[in-house]
């Protein structure tokens, strides 16, 4: 299966890991990309706490040198703090930009980011003028859903914005803000929007095998797939939608994951947020639902190893 064109990149393939806010690390990244995903990008940071500080921002910017493609996604509704947060050195590493105008979570919603967005046209489109007008030669891409609202599903009208804009791709979660991550994906709002863009149009939202990708495709003519929750604890998803044969092992993968964290943060916040990489690893595994808990329940990473020792012995046999 080809790859895509954003902009001036060429991906390897059709399939990409779209942020995910609390799971998208840089080793999540690290392994979805030796998997295959094609492109892979980061929590999701704010653009005026980068400009302001705190929020984590340096944390979330970490990179590796196994990324083959670096992409941040910043989210504002301030096209100032957009324009400063592009232009900020720490953001200069970083080969595309994405702008969420998805995010459905109330805190960010609340300050009129993330899907808030989709309510004002004028202002996501300002939005998004502002990040191309100074990404220079780097793509912008925006990440959207269906609509804020069940009777406005306007993402079409955004694609159209965003293509004026510069926009070099649009990725469409084609659910509105109130379905959050569950119940029926709008396929032919996403067949329209590839109708009517001449940018690549991704589409996303209840992919989670290689059938659901065949089904996204066919009823909806996208260009490529983001793959988000699937991928969390599965990195090898990228190698079975591409049809590549792939060796996991889980109990390795959960290993060179908090080693790979451990590396560039402190021991505290590995612990804590490996947790909910941890169990979603163990997902699926015969028995392991009390490892899931003692995990949940854990204090500090060194009882984390020990868990997953034991877990290794008792589970491998």
């Amino acid at each position: 299966m080809s790859g895509l064109i954003i902009g001036n990149l060429t991906l390897s393939s059709k399939f990409i890991l779209p942020a995910i806010a609390g799971f998208s690390d840089v080793m999540m990244r690290v392994l979805c990309y030796e998997y295959g995903a094609a492109l892979c990008h980061t929590e999701m940071v704010s653009a005026k706490g980068l400009i302001y500080g705190g929020n984590r921002s340096e944390d979330l910017l970490l990179t590796d040198e196994r990324e083959p493609i670096k992409a941040v996604q910043l989210f504002g509704s301030e096209p100032y703090f957009i324009e400063k947060a592009i232009l900020d050195q720490r953001l200069k590493k970083f080969d595309l930009i994405d702008i969420n105008m998805g995010c459905p979570v109330p805190k960010v919603v609340k300050n009129g980011d993330g899907s808030a967005l989709m309510k004002d046209p004028g202002k996501a489109y300002d939005v998004m003028k502002a990040a191309c007008d100074v990404a220079d030669s780097r793509p912008v891409t925006v990440k959207m859903r269906a609509g804020f609202y069940q009777d406005n599903q306007n993402a079409v009208q955004i694609c159209e914005l965003a293509e004026k804009a510069g926009v070099s791709a649009v990725t469409i979660h084609a659910r509105v803000r109130d379905q959050y991550y569950s119940g029926p994906i709008n396929f032919d709002l996403i067949k329209e929007a590839k109708k009517q863009v001449g940018i690549p149009v991704i589409g996303n939202g209840e992919v989670k095998n290689l059938d659901d990708a065949l089904e996204m495709f066919e009823k909806t003519r996208c260009d490529g797939i983001a793959v988000a929750r699937a991928a969390i604890g599965k990195p090898h998803i990228f190698a079975e939608l591409d049809e590549k044969p792939y060796d996991a092992d889980i109990f390795n993968l959960m290993e060179r994951h908090t080693r790979g964290l451990l590396a560039v943060l402190p021991e505290d916040i590995v612990a804590n947020n490996m947790k909910r990489h941890l169990v979603s690893y163990l997902k699926g595994i015969k028995d392991a639902k009390k490892y899931k808990v003692m995990i949940t329940r854990s204090n500090g990473i060194d009882e984390i190893f020990d868990i997953l020792g034991k877990a290794k012995d008792e589970l491998k046999q």
